[in-house]
């Protein structure tokens, strides 16, 4: 049994079945196969508080999908940080990006026993790249690094991937704190792909359903506003067409799309 095999096995034990989480509520929206009754039983709840909301998961694996192929066929990226990593789906980012340029380096990280537990679907990779899992929480920005450069030469421009991660840390001060760590010690030349939850006065729903979220779920999730989102992306190029809804994150047909925003907006910004 390898390392990552033994370390999974120890993470199977630690898994609560008996209360919702947010990771196996996402691969429920998902189609996936990785959750129980009591992640069913509590997205299908969220679903009737707003009936939109299962469509954010998928909303934001394609901006995903975008956002990796735009880095690496027009900006030439081969290396991805990806923190927050969720259960392993379809399309992850390793799968994009290695589909494309197969030298791509990927480094997924994660503190969930949950993911912890699927982890070896993500350790696969063609074999002219690579890709690794580390079992670290956000916070700990100098562990992630110093062992994310086994894998990743922190010489060279890195894509530095967020999604619906930085929505576990309450407090303002420490979620920008933290995004200006881990962006300051990334060469000149990379990249910030960060998505977040929105509150928005024309989306109440959305509200309500974080609401019985934190009340029954785990973790517990905060929303901010566009605009405290793009604050993320401070001291950054923002690229078209800034942030805005995932959905519409150059998505095809997007300045004629009617479909509705979804309140997961995104963004891509640039290290100069």
């Amino acid at each position: 049994m390898t390392e990552q095999s033994r370390a999974a096995a120890k993470a199977r034990k630690r898994i609560k079945t008996d209360q919702p989480h947010t990771a196996r509520i996402w691969n429920y929206w998902l189609g996936g196969k990785d959750n129980y009754e009591v992640d069913q039983a509590a997205g299908d709840h969220i679903r009737t508080l707003h009936p939109g909301i299962g469509d954010y998961a998928l909303a934001d694996r394609l901006f995903l999908g975008r956002a990796v192929t735009y880095l690496v066929e027009e900006r030439g990226i081969r290396q991805f940080l990806d923190i927050g990593t969720g259960l392993p789906t379809a399309d992850n980012t390793h799968e994009v990006a290695q589909r494309i340029a197969p030298e791509s380096r990927i480094v997924y990280v994660d503190n969930d026993p949950i993911v912890l537990a699927h982890a070896e679907a993500l350790l696969t990779s063609t074999p002219e790249g690579r890709t690794d899992y580390l079992d670290e929480d956000l916070r700990n920005v100098d562990a992630i690094l110093e062992l994310a450069s086994r894998t990743l030469d922190f010489d060279q421009p890195i894509a530095l991937m967020l999604l619906g991660v930085i929505i576990f840390i309450d407090d303002d001060n420490e979620a920008y704190a933290l995004v200006r760590h881990l962006l300051e010690r990334l060469p000149a030349g990379s990249y910030l792909v960060l998505s977040h939850t929105v509150t928005r006065e024309d989306m109440p729903d959305v509200d309500a359903a974080v609401r019985f979220w934190n009340e029954h779920g785990t973790p517990k999730l905060t929303q901010r506003t566009p605009e405290d989102v793009a604050r993320f992306f401070d001291g950054l190029e923002l690229l078209e067409p800034g942030v805005v809804s995932c959905n519409r994150w150059r998505a095809p047909n997007a300045d004629t799309d009617e479909s509705p925003e979804v309140a997961m907006f995104a963004g891509v910004g640039y290290k100069p």
